[in-house]
């Protein structure tokens, strides 16, 4: 595994093919007070590339251009949060976009572990380290620990992506899932104008 880092933005000309597996970190999970520190990239292809944004200007166009791309799907576990921190802070709207957590919810109903740590160790025997979960991703000068806890949130995308989209075929829930992803969007919308924890399909729903 070769880590990159890369001040500010992505450098010219890179590419990714057509998929490529994204996480963020942010100082918090608060759409209002956390902002957005570090954008993580792998093509599945065991490198990662992590982008250290400058949180005064998120003057970053290759990184924009890269997540607004619509010919390239976005790998993300759990999409509704980074899909909404990257349209807060950086402007863009991200499409198309496939969540491993929305995917693995629709066909591994035996279980509630739906984490990137449960799926790695069940479905590839890869056991995550979460050590680096609680960390100041603001600092300047992040550690090699930092780095690869970073890293390691995306390596592994492409492989589950692949598992479990055989598993949404055989259950025949794939255009559930693609209707799901398709509504991310939308959900990462109503997070940020403040629907974050109301279901508004819910019954019991009252405004």
């Amino acid at each position: 595994m070769t880590i990159h880092l890369h001040k500010g933005d992505l450098p010219e000309n890179i590419s990714f093919g057509k998929s490529v597996a994204v996480d963020t970190e942010t100082q918090g999970l608060s759409m209002v007070r956390d902002k957005l520190c570090l954008v993580q990239l792998s093509a599945g292809d065991g490198d990662a590339h992590i982008v250290q944004v400058d949180r005064s200007s998120y003057d970053c166009p290759n990184l924009k251009a890269l997540m607004s791309d619509t010919d390239v799907e976005k790998i993300f576990h759990f999409a509704r949060f980074d899909v909404a921190v990257m349209k807060r802070d950086l402007g863009v709207d991200i499409t198309p976009v496939y969540c491993t957590k929305i995917a693995s919810g629709l066909v591994r109903t035996y279980t509630d572990g739906h984490g990137l740590k449960n799926l790695c160790k069940e479905l590839l025997n890869v056991d995550l380290s979460k050590q680096q979960q609680s960390s100041d991703w603001a600092s300047d000068s992040l550690s090699q620990a930092q780095l690869s806890y970073a890293a390691s949130d995306v390596l592994y995308l492409h492989q589950l992506q692949r598992i479990l989209t055989a598993r949404l075929m055989r259950e025949d829930r794939m255009h559930l899932a693609k209707a799901c992803f398709e509504f991310l969007p939308t959900r990462a919308e109503l997070d940020l104008a403040g629907w974050h924890d109301v279901d508004i399909f819910s019954h019991s729903f009252r405004s």
